[in-house]
């Protein structure tokens, strides 16, 4: 026992050593979970390191594996989601480096743990390799229910307009391994990080950092809402000089007070009232920060106006707010209000994102299918006073019933997708009984969304918005969030289309 102890703390302290590329990887026995894009950028990085590397996965991937087979790194795919392979328990893993996508309760962590073996995610291993080509870049780290991915494309355009070298990465798409190993290196990194990714960081030292917002979402990964919101807290953890929080979402300020921040780092408010002290907000229209400004005391550098974010699209309020976050975190890094302004103006936000579809009759077509939980689809159905509401999928342990009951009275007719569609049915039948409900019941996927528009058609008048915001994710009836706004607006736009050949509706006679 004092000899597997002893070994225990010698391991330890070896990986308290491996904090650069330089460090010595040679040899260390490294067990990765999953072969995704993250589990395969983990492998093939460590690879290169010279370390010993045996990946675990769910599934086969026949193209991933043979990449692998060439770099020398076994793959084992366990049996089921219950199976510690053998090979695993023999591996002798000195440090686990595990996918976002198992839980903390997946069997393979649950042996990890209870073997005493250390588990990093990737983004723990990226910052411990951030220096593989020069001096290491500055991270930025964004996270939050709702509004990463477009707050972390805006901060990484408004610092790009500032003549910086950055790049967006993490839960983006693009692995944040690849980036730092990007030959070329940049000065700055803007990392999109999830719950999922922050459960598994120990030493990430941000230049910035920001929660959006916290509401509920993934508990039933995380096991509890109160797990779900200490794991987006590390996102403030030894942060260095500016702590961003959200004024109209309390939970963040208090993560913000409870977080263990370097010396020095400031709270930076963000919202959409005119700004105290030290806060980003909006005075007359006008964006502006009175954060990061010698004189704020007395007055505010202007950003950009509401009419400027109207003609771009992103006058709702939360994309408001996911501007001046973005704002908060570029100023941080002493990008000008003028480039700032310019990175906003020509600024497109991505599709899916309360997008609209189509303009006819006076009625809007929006897509919002990333409104993939409820905080999301809440933000988006205050957008808009009269809504035939798309909705349904997995909804990922998240009582709907609330959002439905504070939405009762703008809403003026449900539409049903999903598998299962019965909690939501019954939340409407008594949350709001007066509001109709029509069930999408099909068997082929593929007729969903034509189904969804014909029935949409017949409740819409003028001055009303279909708005596809789910609440649910949407691996139960499409490939992704992004599949299923692509359908849903191809079967808008077939509607249309059909709706202009007014011959095909015309009798014989009354043809030319």
């Amino acid at each position: 026992m004092v000899a597997a102890e002893r070994s225990a703390d010698l391991m330890t302290n070896r990986l308290d050593t491996l904090t650069s590329w330089h460090s010595d990887w040679q040899g260390l026995r490294v067990a990765v979970f999953g072969l995704g894009m993250t589990g395969f950028s983990v492998a093939d990085t460590l690879a290169e390191l010279g370390a010993s590397v045996l990946v675990v996965a769910g599934a086969h991937d026949e193209d991933r594996e043979r990449i692998l087979q060439v770099l020398g790194v076994p793959v084992v795919v366990a049996e089921s989601k219950d199976d510690v392979p053998e090979q695993l328990r023999s591996f002798g893993a000195d440090l686990v480096v595990t996918s976002p996508g198992y839980p903390p309760h997946h069997p393979l962590l649950r042996w990890a743990t209870e073997s005493g073996v250390p588990v990093w995610g990737d983004m723990e291993l990226a910052w411990r390799l951030r220096d593989k080509v020069g001096e290491p870049s500055k991270w930025l780290l964004v996270t939050g229910t709702n509004g990463k991915t477009t707050t972390t494309q805006l901060a990484a355009h408004m610092i790009a307009a500032g003549g910086i070298r950055v790049a967006p990465a993490g839960n983006i798409g693009i692995p944040v391994l690849d980036a730092v190993r990007d030959p070329e290196g940049f000065d700055v990194l803007v990392v999109e990080i999830s719950s999922y990714q922050l459960h598994n960081t120990h030493t990430v030292e941000p230049w910035a950092s920001v929660v959006l917002n916290i509401a509920n979402d993934h508990l039933d990964w995380h096991g509890s809402f109160e797990a779900y919101r200490d794991a987006k807290g590390r996102a403030y953890e030894r942060t260095k000089v500016a702590c961003v929080y959200n004024l109209g979402d309390p939970e963040t300020l208090r993560l913000v007070e409870q977080a263990d921040v370097q010396d020095g780092a400031r709270a930076i408010g963000f919202g959409t009232e005119v700004p105290a002290r030290s806060n980003f907000g909006v005075v007359d229209g006008v964006l502006v920060d009175r954060a990061f400004h010698e004189d704020r005391a007395n007055s505010a550098l202007e950003l950009a106006t509401l009419d400027e974010l109207r003609q771009r699209g992103m006058a709702s309020k939360h994309l408001v707010e996911d501007v001046l976050a973005a704002a908060a975190l570029a100023r941080s890094l002493d990008v000008s209000p003028a480039d700032i302004h310019r990175a906003i103006l020509d600024f497109t936000p991505d599709d899916h994102r309360n997008q609209l579809v189509l303009d006819t009759d006076e009625v809007l077509w929006v897509d919002d299918s990333k409104a993939t939980n409820a905080h999301a689809a809440d933000a988006s159905l205050r957008s808009y006073r009269s809504v035939v509401w798309v909705l349904g999928g997995l909804l990922k342990g998240v009582n709907i019933a609330p959002l439905i009951a504070a939405h009762a009275e703008r809403i003026k007719g449900a539409i049903v997708i999903g598998e299962k569609r019965e909690e939501i049915l019954e939340a409407f039948a008594q949350h709001a009984p007066g509001v109709p409900v029509i069930e999408i019941v099909v068997e082929d996927t593929s007729a969903v969304m034509p189904r969804v528009v014909a029935e949409a058609k017949q409740l819409v008048s003028s001055g009303d918005t279909v708005l596809l915001a789910p609440a649910a994710a949407s691996m139960d009836q499409f490939e992704s969030y992004s599949d299923r706004g692509n359908k849903f607006q191809q079967a808008v736009r077939e509607a249309a289309q059909e709706g202009t050949d007014t011959d095909a509706d015309l009798p014989d006679e009354t043809r030319d």
